[in-house]
């Protein structure tokens, strides 16, 4: 019986055995914890982030679902700002569902082209 932790593991590993990011269509990777979210736009060539946001830095009360969606529209103007308009979504191993799906949306909507 596998641990949902090996199991999104081993999810993660065949997802990035398929997509990469490059300098043209970076990946934004997200990662979740279970009271924050991080989201990063990276270079896999280079291997550098080129913009982040985070759920650290909110001092408002709401649920995860909103602050997921701020996340998303966040990394999408720090995206825009340091040019980055095209991008690889990596759900790095987590279902498209509710924070992640929030996140991808929210970045769609900001101006991203996912």
């Amino acid at each position: 019986m596998t641990s949902k932790l090996s199991r999104r593991l081993k999810i993660k590993q065949r997802v990035r055995g398929k997509i990469s990011g490059t300098p043209e269509t970076p990946r934004l990777t997200v990662f979740r914890s279970n009271k924050q979210i991080y989201v990063q736009v990276i270079d896999d060539k280079s291997g550098k982030t080129l913009a982040s946001a985070s759920s650290l830095k909110s001092e408002e009360k709401v649920n995860k679902k909103e602050q997921a969606a701020k996340v998303g529209e966040q990394i999408a103007k720090n995206a825009l700002e340091a040019g980055i308009t095209k991008v690889v979504f990596d759900r790095n191993g987590y279902l498209y569902h509710g924070r992640v799906k929030e996140v991808a949306e929210a970045a769609r909507k900001g101006g991203l082209k996912i």
